[in-house]
């Protein structure tokens, strides 16, 4: 027996209101939006040089790289590390230059894949289950992983990502202060929010340099804080439309479902959560790997979209290079995109060292758990601790 419209209701819960979930998703925005500005003025206060020596081991690429994927396996959210490193990167000290933000944003793209790799090993009783489910978790994997290998060489010969995003941050920045001068109310509510966290801040200390660290450490819990309950707000509202989607766009063109996964992962605001639905679809043997692959790759896209926002509502002398870092983020995903998909040969790549992994996977279901551990926790670790021994 189903209730009447007017029962259901009365007892539907708060929570699950439109409004309801309309003004969380606004408040939470707003809360991740002071923790990133909240970090600019935290750095502020540390004074200049005081990061000087943490972050100078980021000026080897490679370290910065290992630097992302750890801090992105961690947290299990790119969004989170992108944020917080626009929050660096547009700090007044600026501690963070734009050329070494450019490989942490790289590493994020890879760290962002365990949490569907993990996913996937849930499946590990069943082996043709398994074998579909890792298949599809790692081709996310490999994909990241020849993007990494094309595109950070090349930045570093030439610089051409930090190049382009800075031309486009330019012009944005100059479309932006063109015409008539405009206060936005948002931002001005940002500032005032903000002040108000110092000053509570300020009555703990008198030393600027404890209230920078302390401002800090707010600004990161806030930011963790309101990214996680955005994504399962959202989780909850789109679950079913999402899932719908999906299923809609697997028989139709992979630019389509790439769309799909852009426009899916901005919803949800969390590409693992994109990534992860398609890992039990895959091992229930409902969709294939290349219906998989081009919305993996759309999720990549997506997934850049809560860097620019983060960007796009900094203030201060340098919110240009967090636009240009959150750029670059975006103009990465986009680039190996253009690169790697269109051209079969080299679309297949991930696709095939995905299918061998999980082969080697069903075999031993220990390689399975070596790669997930090794790959993305301790090699990144065992980089980060030797850079800083010697």
């Amino acid at each position: 027996m189903t209730d009447s419209p007017s029962a259901s209701g009365k007892l539907a819960p708060l929570a699950t209101h439109p409004i309801t979930r309309l003004l969380s998703v606004l408040g939470l925005l707003f809360v991740f939006l002071v923790g990133v500005n909240g970090l600019g003025d935290g750095f502020e206060l540390l004074g200049e040089g005081v990061l000087d020596s943490f972050f100078a081991a980021t000026e080897n690429p490679f370290i910065g790289l290992m630097v992302g994927v750890l801090a992105t396996t961690l947290v299990q959210s790119s969004s989170v590390t992108t944020s917080l490193i626009v929050g660096f990167v547009a700090a007044p000290e600026n501690p963070l230059p734009v050329a070494n933000a450019v490989p942490m944003v790289m590493g994020a793209n890879i760290g962002t894949t365990v949490t569907n790799t993990i996913v996937s090993l849930a499946h590990m009783g069943r082996a043709g289950e398994f074998r579909r489910a890792f298949a599809v978790a790692t081709c996310h994997d490999f994909f990241n992983f020849l993007a990494v290998a094309t595109l950070l060489p090349l930045e570093m010969m030439t610089g051409c990502l930090r190049r382009m995003a800075t031309l486009f941050s330019s012009f944005l920045t100059n479309l932006a202060g063109s015409g008539v001068d405009y206060d936005s109310p948002i931002k001005g509510a940002l500032k005032f929010a903000v002040a108000q966290i110092e000053v509570a801040i300020s009555t703990l200390s008198g030393s600027y340099r404890i209230q920078g660290i302390v401002l800090i450490v707010v600004s990161s819990v806030l930011i963790f804080t309101a990214l996680m309950l955005l994504v399962r707000v959202m989780r909850s509202a789109m679950r079913t439309r999402v899932e719908s989607i999906v299923s809609r766009a697997l028989d139709r063109s992979a630019l389509l479902a790439m769309l799909v996964g852009v426009s899916v992962t901005v919803m949800v605001q969390s590409s693992s959560i994109t990534t992860a639905l398609l890992v039990p679809l895959a091992g229930a043997g409902l969709i294939t790997l290349e219906q998989a692959f081009p919305i993996t790759i759309g999720a990549n896209v997506g997934t850049t979209v809560t860097a620019l926002l983060a960007a796009l509502a900094v203030t201060g002398p340098n919110a240009g290079a967090g636009i240009t870092i959150a750029l670059a983020h975006l103009l990465f995903n986009l680039s190996a995109t253009a690169l790697i998909y269109p051209v079969n040969r080299i679309r297949g790549v991930p696709l095939t060292a995905a299918r061998a992994l999980a082969a080697i996977a069903v075999k031993s279901r220990k390689w399975a758990l070596i790669y997930v551990v090794a790959l993305f926790y301790l090699i990144p670790a065992a980089f980060a601790v030797l850079n800083r021994l010697f």
